[in-house]
């Protein structure tokens, strides 16, 4: 008798939490400028670095300044790119041609993170939704990169073998 009822009020509950469970939408923060500032100086610089290698090399497609934010022996973790500063740039310049560098990146940014040698993008994503094509849902998206000397050494992602 008890597990004849029992197992309808736990079916029950489960239903009633349900709605808890549902994902609270990825948000950009509009203000980069506090993004980047961080009491210490050394995290400070290299958000910088990063945050403009991506609006000027990487976003605006501007690889003839690649010298100036990256290690020539770049190191790539991105199963799709190879690793160094010239197969970056062999491979940005196949989707990206100059334009005009914007004064803030314009993919939707959530945090600028900086510890020791790392700083990590953290960007909203928007994805179909496998189980209805007329839907879509947000999730994060990262980008890490690792500094050295003032410049950017290595790349990571969350990217998948295409």
């Amino acid at each position: 008798m008890i597990k004849t009822i029992f197992k309808p009020c736990i079916a029950f509950v489960i239903f009633l939490t349900l709605p808890t469970l549902a994902q609270v939408p990825v948000t950009a923060n509009p203000d980069h400028k506090a993004m980047l500032a961080s009491k210490d100086p050394k995290l400070a610089t290299n958000k910088k670095l990063v945050y403009d290698f991506w609006r000027e090399v990487f976003e605006a497609g501007h690889t003839e300044l690649a010298a100036k934010y990256m290690t020539e022996n770049y190191i790539q973790h991105n199963p799709n790119v190879a690793t160094d500063r010239e197969a970056f740039i062999a491979s940005v310049t196949k989707f990206k041609k100059n334009q005009n560098i914007a004064d803030k990146i314009s993919k939707p940014l959530v945090s600028i993170t900086a510890e020791g040698d790392l700083v990590i993008l953290t960007f909203v994503s928007e994805v179909k939704d496998p189980d209805d094509a007329t839907k879509t849902y947000t999730t994060t998206w990262f980008d890490m990169f690792r500094v050295e000397n003032g410049k950017i050494a290595e790349h990571w992602d969350n990217m998948l073998k295409l």
